[in-house]
């Protein structure tokens, strides 16, 4: 059924009129008239009672009537929903981060996207660089944030931002009243550190950090998240190396210390499927520039 015979068959009934509907439409009276004859006919049924003084919708006109409203109100409906998909305005991103990532600009990007695109729903998760690394080759996540690259050419990855690494204590720590320390200062403290297995490339900056200035960390415990290390130094466990970040989970009974000697960057990037194209995705990513970019200005 055409479509345009809805909207003149909505026009006349709204209007009882063929002259105003006509206007309305901006045609003339004949070819409208000739278009409400040819539904009629299209459908077996009478939809109008037309005398020369009025025209009155029938029993089946009126209820053709609601049921074509609807028909016509659902399709601009998709079509401005179909519009809006196809401008990344509306839909759905999965997004993956490391627990360290969660501070700084990370919630300015959350934010801002959130302002520019409120219509799309954002599902949040947090992983280990590992985990996102095989969420994304599996297509259950859209982008994550991590500290690894995959070295294949099916996920493509973006230098996010570049951190330093600093120290956390108990706020008992003999060491804890100096402002900065000497990473040597540390050789024979606990550590307790991100697993190996878990983050091969976290775990080994670390490690070889401190071969460099001269020690092997001893390791008493192993913990996945950030939080947690950060809590199982307030319990006494040990003491632990981690990126600056992580300085947003600030507790009363824990300092975060920066070091005296230059540390190595701790990177975080931004990954996503290489041969991934939606433009909800390609919106967050532009965000995600923006905002780099801007945080990184206001520095300079």
């Amino acid at each position: 059924m055409d479509l345009k015979k809805l909207r003149y068959f909505i026009a006349v009934a709204e209007e009882l009129h063929f002259n105003r509907a006509a206007k309305k439409l901006n045609i003339t009276q004949p070819p409208l008239s000739q278009q409400i004859q040819s539904l009629e006919e299209e459908l077996g049924v009478k939809l109008l009672e037309r005398t020369k003084r009025q025209v009155r919708l029938t029993s089946a006109g009126t209820i053709f009537l609601e049921e074509s409203r609807n028909i016509v109100s659902q399709l601009e409906r998709s079509i401005k929903v179909t519009q809006l998909a196809s401008q990344g305005k509306i839909g759905h991103l999965s997004i993956a981060f490391v627990d360290s990532a969660v501070g700084g600009m990370m919630v300015n990007v959350l934010k801002g996207f959130r302002e520019r695109f409120p219509d799309v729903q954002l599902t949040l998760f947090e992983m280990t660089s590992a985990e996102q690394l095989k969420a994304l080759h599996d297509g259950k996540i859209h982008v994550g944030f991590l500290r690894s690259v995959d070295p294949s050419k099916q996920i493509t990855s973006r230098l996010y931002t570049n951190e330093s690494l600093v120290a956390v204590l108990p706020e008992m720590h003999p060491l804890a009243i100096h402002p900065t320390l000497s990473l040597h200062s540390l050789a024979d403290e606990p550590f307790i550190l991100f697993p190996h297995h878990m983050g091969a490339s976290f775990h080994d900056l670390i490690i070889d950090f401190c071969r460099q200035h001269g020690f092997q960390p001893h390791i008493v415990q192993e913990a996945v998240q950030m939080y947690t290390i950060v809590n199982l130094v307030a319990a006494g466990i040990g003491i632990s190396i981690v990126p600056s970040s992580v300085s947003v989970f600030q507790r009363s009974d824990v300092v975060f210390r920066s070091f005296n000697e230059d540390t190595p960057s701790v990177p975080l990037y931004a990954a996503w499927k290489t041969d991934m194209s939606e433009t909800v995705l390609i919106n967050f990513l532009e965000v995600v520039k923006e905002t780099v970019n801007s945080q990184t200005s206001k520095l300079v």
